[in-house]
């Protein structure tokens, strides 16, 4: 869970690896390093715990040096964060340098074989241990080339993993390679990018080359960029697509944090999602990927949601819209459990799975057991051509746009919205939604974006002020009903991830059967109370915790007044139908996450031991 940038051009690489990284850091942030093909091809590095900013306080000089280097942000998996853990890692030689991102699984027995035939480690890392392979290989047999070692290598490892390699004996020749971890190459004018999403060379370049699952790259500017299957060496015609991301949607825009930029981008993130789906007018919704299957959906025994963190908590919501409007027995499982259970699939299952990046190692192992099972299944993820994308049989993608603030926000609302438009578009088909109440709900998602703006200017001040007073709160409960448990639960895990404060998410109605015991004077309670659903059993549970004196923080509609009699700090949220409430509860819960964070002097944009893209199991 790590980022990689590679260059090799006319500009100056320090500048462009450097600048990479910081784009990047998002990835993993815990060490940073950099190496550079220096004077006479060798090889300078310069590496360090901590931060990119770190690493540029250490390794000023190399600027200017090179126009060929590669440079990796970290996300610690073996061995603690440190100065000799963090990449890039050199061969026993000297020779070969290597930044990584992913596992290698057989790694200790690759490092037993090696440490006999007289190799030495520096680190505790398993990238060290590839590294020295690919030099034994060489060792080995002097007559084959770098990228012939690097290939070797490759095969008898095995995991997940995106690497860059160079070697000073092939100087201006970078190898690439991919096995469960994205790569994309830049392809500029008279020089070439490696990065592991395009954001490091958007400006210089609208062209890339996303590298496909097992397969690896040599790039030079002499020979340019020449692809290959890892297994067989059987060469591949690139395929070159057309950058959509621009510079501006990375960058802050003004706004002090990303997390921040990226709330505040949710009323235009849920109407693109919607955009050209959606038509109001017409009646209708329009998903090619649903249309084109609405057969195996409609004949499907149930639906199997999987997913992980904050799209787990989407998939529950999903499960609620899908079984009340299309009448489809669902099941939302976690994607770490669902590959390890030895589920029972059939190829009348259809799986769906939801991921941000589209990269997440455990939703794309639990894709393959569900493939190999026969079922059909669809992605939902927010990263185009993404390896979730390329193995489902159809999809939707949302369109959030770039999201860098590690703990998701505008992700996770565009991933309610595919969602609804699924459930409505599901439900039409089957007769299970009049004509009169589907119209009424699609229009009702359609003014959505103009709902989530209301939230944000009504409740933006509210929640830095409400935040001030739980600055040193140790213990949070969110709790609500239906649709609304999921997003107690993503509450909580929004404020857990930035604030570093303990938080749980529960059914209301569970509060009695255990938490209820914790709830005293200092123990600050969210309680997600709408008017539609359950409302007088929500008054219950308010009742029964200020009996307790605990503190109440309410999302309730506007003009409320029993549970904001009660409780000690109100939200107001405009009332909706039920099944839209968490699309515009979430958004405060969200800023209020971020308020306490920031107030508590938290790295809101990037959580400690966190990273965005998990890559790794």
């Amino acid at each position: 869970m790590c980022g990689i940038v590679g260059y090799t051009g006319f500009q100056d690489a320090y500048e462009i690896v450097i600048n990479g990284l910081r784009r990047l850091e998002y990835r993993g942030y815990d060490s940073a390093g950099i190496v550079l093909e220096g004077p006479d091809n060798k090889l300078e590095v310069e590496k360090t715990k901590g931060k990119v900013e770190d690493l540029v306080n250490i390794s000023k000089e190399l600027k200017g040096t090179s126009k060929i280097g590669m440079g990796h942000t970290r996300w610690a998996t073996h061995g603690v964060p440190s100065d000799r853990n963090s990449h890039p890692h050199l061969s026993n030689n000297g020779k070969i340098a290597i930044v990584h991102n992913g596992i290698i699984e057989n790694y200790d027995t690759i490092k037993t074989m090696l440490t006999e035939k007289g190799f030495t480690f520096k680190s505790e890392t398993d990238t060290e241990v590839l590294v020295n392979l690919i030099q034994y290989f060489m060792d080995l047999n002097p007559d084959i080339d770098f990228p012939t070692a690097v290939r070797y290598a490759l095969n008898e490892v095995y995991g997940a993993y995106a690497i860059t390699v160079l070697h000073e004996d092939y100087p201006g020749v970078l190898v690439v390679g991919r096995l469960g971890s994205p790569l994309a190459i830049g392809i500029g004018d008279k020089e070439y990018f490696i990065a592991s999403d395009a954001s490091p060379f958007v400006e210089f370049t609208k062209e890339a080359i996303y590298l496909e699952e097992g397969h690896m790259a040599t790039i030079s500017l002499e020979n340019g960029v020449d692809i290959r299957t890892i297994n067989e060496n059987s060469k591949i015609k690139p395929e070159i697509q057309e950058l959509k991301l621009s510079l501006e949607q990375i960058e802050k825009g003004g706004y002090e944090h990303f997390m921040l930029k990226e709330i505040f981008e949710q009323p235009k993130s849920v109407h693109d999602t919607m955009r050209g789906r959606l038509l109001v007018d017409e009646g209708i919704i329009k998903m090619a990927g649903i249309w084109d299957h609405v057969e195996k959906f409609k004949n499907a025994n149930r639906i199997i949601i999987i997913a992980c963190g904050t799209s787990w908590h989407a998939g529950l919501i999903g499960e609620y819209l899908i079984e009340e409007y299309a009448r489809i027995p669902v099941e939302v499982e976690y994607a770490s459990e669902f590959r390890y259970r030895n589920p029972i699939i059939t190829d009348k299952d259809v799986v769906i799975a939801i991921s941000q990046s589209g990269e997440t190692a455990d939703t794309m192992a639990a894709l393959k057991l569900a493939k190999e099972k026969g079922a059909f299944i669809y992605g939902i993820c927010n990263v185009v051509d993404s390896s979730i994308a390329r193995i489902t049989d159809a999809g939707s993608y949302t369109h959030a746009g770039p999201e860098i603030g590690v703990a998701s926000t505008k992700a996770f609302t565009a991933q309610l919205t595919i969602l609804t438009l699924i459930a409505f578009k599901l439900g039409k088909h089957n007769g299970n939604l009049g004509n009169a109440e589907f119209m009424s709900l699609i229009a009702e998602l359609d003014a959505m974006p103009k709902k989530i703006e209301e939230v944000l200017s009504s409740t933006h001040e509210l929640t830095q002020n409400i935040a001030k007073d739980f600055v040193k709160a140790t213990n949070f409960l969110y709790l609500g009903r239906g649709y609304n448990y999921p997003a107690a639960l993503e509450g909580a895990l929004k404020l857990k991830e930035i604030s570093y404060i303990h938080a749980e998410g529960y059914p209301a109605a569970e509060m009695k059967h255990g938490p209820i015991a914790l709830i005293d004077e200092n123990m600050p309670i969210v309680i997600i109370a709408p008017r539609k659903g359950h409302y007088d059993k929500i008054v219950s549970n308010v009742q029964e915790i200020k009996a307790r004196k605990g503190k109440i923080i309410a999302v309730v509609n506007k003009g409320d007044r029993q549970v904001s009699e009660m409780a000690d700090y109100v939200i107001e949220i405009p009332e909706t139908s039920e099944c839209f409430s968490p699309i515009v509860a979430s958004v405060p819960l969200q800023l209020l996450a971020y308020y306490i964070a920031v107030y508590r002097g938290a790295n809101v944009d990037q959580p400690r031991n966190l990273a965005k893209s998990v890559t790794v199991e």
